[in-house]
């Protein structure tokens, strides 16, 4: 053993030689580079922020110098360190991985999250570990146990894993005020985080300490990286293949392009952007090819998502189809390659997921993004190369949210029973995202805390006082929003398969129809609203609904979608200047890492589209116009097109006193304009908008958005104006936003919105630059190359082409058994109500004879009563001119119309255009209805 000492260098040096000993029987004869740098400063007690890739032994960088220090001063009554992760997963891993050295060192390591057992509970609270691992919202619950408070006393290190993660959520926000609760309670302490993705290292270290000093060790990621951007191409094998089962042939390749490289590699991880592609693909899959993969995503049972982690770390499946579920480092094996469907969106999700590839002694890791299409590919290469170089997005931390202030004052009452306000605050503003906030905003949410009775102020002296706030505390442990959702059940074994969102539920499923989750196709047996259950049964057949889920899309940055644009602009030029393909592609290979083949191919909308207009570039959008469709294309990525987008709907509905659909992208705002608006109007709007204006006008756009009522519920469940534990699980939104309006609550709602979904600022300085002329902007009277070839951004390539037989079978049951009212709007006196399969093919008014007969939906009473009224204010102007279109509808196409008309968040210019399709099949007719009723529900929350 002393020979094995004598060999221990650098970093370890500084470690005891019972430590030194333990690395020796490890086979760690020398630190890897993270080791190596930051080692000697958490053995020192600096705060430490840890920047290094996937598996290159990050955990004992962190653990080993305080596990020195647990032995260097011997273990006490509490807990000496906690191990912070963001996933119970993790937790399991981290004591795996943290036990063998527990052994060695006489150490006591322990795990504490929501599924510990009330006996695992009660030893730790009497006989607490040395380390604990945990996770944010468990430590928000040790607070209220006397005894694990008293065991925190002892506190003298944190690690925080994942920081990254944490730091861009409210979670993150809650956490950090969790420590600065400990530090008043335990004294200071060292902090040390962890992360493979860091952008912004000092916020991030600011984040984590407070302010204090810190440390920061930064390994480059960027040169452990090996990526390689393709494009599949169609080949006879996948056209074949796609008769034969009758899907799209582009997705063939897709498929086929994913198999071969998982079949050059011993274990690979696919990762996919949302849990919608990670179903459809993985049914792909199951149908095109016989590789052995396993499905791995949140809306998962545990059980279910366990199992397939543990086939793929035995070795029983080739790959493992996973989502960001998988991004965090949960032990799953070794990994050969990382394959990335689509582009991965962002810089440090590619980093994230290539760095799971490889091993702890690898210098290099690899993996493929399979571009999806032309803007896929762009962007995938834009992001490719940024990584390289390690420009990596800042994280967003959420600055100021007022409900985590809410929620924390509500806590820290409760531990104390009392407690001075001034000591609250103080608490508060010593946590970074918070050190702005103001001592008049702080008494703000005093007070309405105090209105929903959740604690009482004792004016002269100051006080805060516990009411019931250990309800409240108790339920709301958590940062984490809750949505709606039902499990899925299988009717036989009664295990539970997965979760469903409720819109998904209330607006696709019936009982008879058949979808996919776990990559198997399931029938609906029952749906059980009051359990929010639905039970299912397996069947063989292939053929099944794609769930989709909440709040999935990773949106694209600004930085990322304007060098898409770049892209476009540099290659353009070239082509104008005599460059042919093969010239041009060689240069861009020099910059981006794709073989030369690949990038020609790409090149070639560009080619075609500067034969119709000039390209939309980072300094050029074109507005395109097609019937009722305006298009802009832009490339400033998601929030700056949502922002704008949302601005342009507003100011035109206002104009035109009509409703403006909206539907976003990162190189795309389309917009559904009312008849005699068009793509000159909406470039007048871009030329006179005010930028300073940007502000006040996305505000008005929100104050009337379900946007905003959705986060102001969530919102008001952390302030305790819906107190969930007593059975008040909503009001209506009208009534919440009453009652909110002008509160500390409504302003959070807001800004909310604004931090997760919108970028203000960028957006005002796209308006300036376009009336300073340093933006351009095009007309172009039809749809172009670029316009049209990344809008589906591999989405429906992944739908079931014919949703079918089942599905459309069902849609048009449903839609035939549904009431619709029928009224005369001639003499206005003739009204019916019946199932639309018992209407009439030219429905006649029995009193005047009138074939004007609109159809409007059974409970739309409001339209009925502004259809009769003599004196109509603007809105029952509008429910009249629509019931008119409808009538004439109905006049023109009968029962045809009534049918259409029928379906969800179909008013009378969608019906027009499904009608106006002349499908000769009936099965088509339902099918078009399908889609429009899915692209209401994905766009019905920007409808004014």
């Amino acid at each position: 053993m002393t020979d094995q000492l004598a060999t221990m260098h650098s970093a370890f040096e500084v470690l005891d030689e019972d430590v030194q000993a333990a690395l020796a029987e490890q086979g760690f004869e020398s630190p890897t580079e993270p080791q190596d740098l930051a080692i000697p400063p958490i053995a020192k007690g600096d705060h430490t922020l840890v920047i290094a890739p996937t598996g290159t032994g990050k955990t004992e960088t962190a653990m080993l110098p305080i596990f020195n220090s647990i032995v260097q001063n011997g273990t006490s009554f509490g807990i000496s360190a906690l191990y912070i992760t963001p996933l119970r997963a993790l937790n399991r891993d981290m004591q795996d991985r943290l036990d063998w050295w527990g052994e060695q060192l006489d150490i006591e390591i322990d795990v504490r999250h929501g599924d510990t057992s009330d006996y695992q509970r009660r030893q730790q609270a009497t006989d607490p570990p040395d380390v604990l691992v945990t996770t944010p919202e468990t430590l928000q619950a040790m607070f209220t146990g006397e005894r694990l408070k008293e065991a925190l006393a002892d506190i003298e290190h944190i690690v925080i894993d994942e920081v990254h993660e944490l730091a861009a959520s409210k979670r993150g926000a809650q956490l950090v005020v969790g420590l600065e609760r400990l530090r008043e309670h335990a004294g200071p302490f060292q902090r040390v985080g962890l992360s493979a993705t860091v952008g912004d290292p000092e916020a991030v270290g600011t984040f984590l300490t407070g302010g204090r000093d810190v440390t920061i060790k930064r390994v480059d990621v960027g040169s452990r990286l090996e990526v390689d951007v393709v494009v599949p191409e169609v080949t006879t094998e996948d056209e074949s293949l796609a008769g034969e089962l009758m899907i799209d042939a582009e997705l063939a390749s897709h498929v086929r392009t994913i198999r071969d490289i998982v079949a050059e590699n011993e274990s690979s991880l696919i990762f996919v952007n949302t849990r919608q592609t990670a179903e459809a693909l993985g049914s792909r899959f199951t149908q095109l090819t016989t590789v052995d993969i396993g499905i791995h995503h949140g809306s998962l049972s545990r059980d279910a998502r366990v199992e397939v982690e543990d086939k793929f770390k035995q070795g029983e499946l080739d790959a493992l189809l996973c989502t960001s579920s998988m991004e965090l480092g949960i032990d799953v094996g070794h990994v050969d390659h990382v394959v990335q469907y689509s582009s991965p969106r962002q810089v440090a999700r590619l980093l994230q997921r290539i760095g799971r590839a490889g091993h702890r002694f690898e210098e290099i890791s690899s993996g493929t993004i399979v571009a999806t299409n032309n803007d896929d590919a762009f962007e995938a290469l834009s992001i490719a190369r940024r990584a390289k170089e390690g420009l990596v997005e800042p994280a967003e931390i959420h600055v100021g949210s007022l409900d985590v202030v809410a929620n924390q004052v509500a806590a820290i009452v409760n531990s104390r029973d009392e407690i001075d306000a001034n000591k609250v605050y103080e608490i508060i503003n010593n946590a970074a995202p918070f050190q702005d906030l103001t001592e008049e905003t702080f008494r703000e949410v005093v007070e309405e805390l105090a209105g929903n009775r959740i604690l009482q102020i004792r004016e002269t002296q100051n006080q805060l006082v516990a009411t019931g706030t250990w309800q409240y505390v108790y339920n709301n442990l958590s940062m984490i929003p809750d949505e709606e959702t039902y499990d899925v059940k299988d009717v036989a074994s009664g295990n539970q398969v997965g979760t469903l969102d409720e819109r998904f539920v209330t607006t696709i499923l019936e009982p008879g129809e058949s979808f996919i989750q776990g990559g198997d196709v399931w029938r609906v047996v029952t749906i059980d609203d009051g359990d929010s259950a639905v039970k299912v049964s397996p069947i063989e057949d292939p053929v099944g609904e794609v769930p989709s889920w909440i709040g999935q899309e990773i949106p694209v940055p600004y930085p990322i979608a304007t060098e898409v644009g770049e892209l476009r602009r540099v290659t353009t030029a070239q082509f104008e200047h005599g460059a042919t393909k093969s010239d041009v592609a060689r240069d861009v290979v020099q910059r981006y890492p794709a073989k030369q083949e690949i990038v020609e191919r790409s090149l070639g909308q560009i080619e075609r589209h500067s034969e119709v207009a000039p390209p939309p570039t980072d300094s050029r959008i074109l507005i395109e116009q097609h019937g009722r469709t305006v298009v802009l294309n832009a490339s400033f990525g998601h929030q700056t097109n949502e922002t704008l987008g949302r601005i342009l709907s507003s100011l035109l509905g206002q104009q035109t006193g009509s409703s403006v659909g909206l539907q976003t992208g990162p190189y795309r705002i389309e917009l559904e304009v009312p008849p005699n608006t068009g793509a000159k109007t909406v470039k007048n709007l871009l030329y006179d908008t005010d930028p300073e204006h940007v502000q006040p006008l996305i505000e008005l756009t929100l104050d009337r958005s379900d946007t905003l009522m959705f986060r102001l519920a969530q919102v008001a469940e952390h302030f305790g104006t819906i107190k969930s534990w007593r059975g008040d699980t909503g009001m209506g939104q009208d009534r919440l936003q009453k009652i909110l309006k002008d509160t500390p609550a409504y302003e959070e709602a807001k800004r909310a919105v604004i931090h997760d979904d919108l970028d203000l600022e960028q957006t005002a300085a796209i308006l300036r630059r376009i009336q300073h002329n340093d933006i351009d902007i095009e007309l172009v009277g039809e749809r172009t190359p670029i316009g049209t070839g990344g809008r589906n951004n591999g989405g429906e390539f992944l739908a079931p082409e014919n949703a079918d037989a089942s599905v459309i079978t069902t849609v048009r049951d449903r839609i035939l058994s549904d009431d619709i009212t029928l009224l005369c709007v001639h003499c206005k006196d003739w009204e019916r109500t019946k199932p639309v399969k018992r209407v009439r093919d030219q429905p006649t008014c029995s009193e005047c004879g009138s074939t004007m007969i609109a159809a409007l939906n059974a409970w739309d009473e409001e339209t009925i009563g502004a259809v009769r009224a003599k004196d109509k204010d603007d809105d029952q102007d509008h429910r009249t001119r629509r019931a008119y279109q409808a009538a004439s509808l109905v006049q023109a196409h009968g029962k045809k119309a009534v049918t259409a008309l029928a379906a969800r968040g179909v008013g009378p210019d969608t019906a027009a255009r499904i009608i106006n399709k002349h499908r000769e099949e009936e099965i088509d007719f339902y099918r078009d209805i399908l889609e429009a009723e899915r692209q209401y529900a994905r766009t019905q929350s920007f409808w004014d």
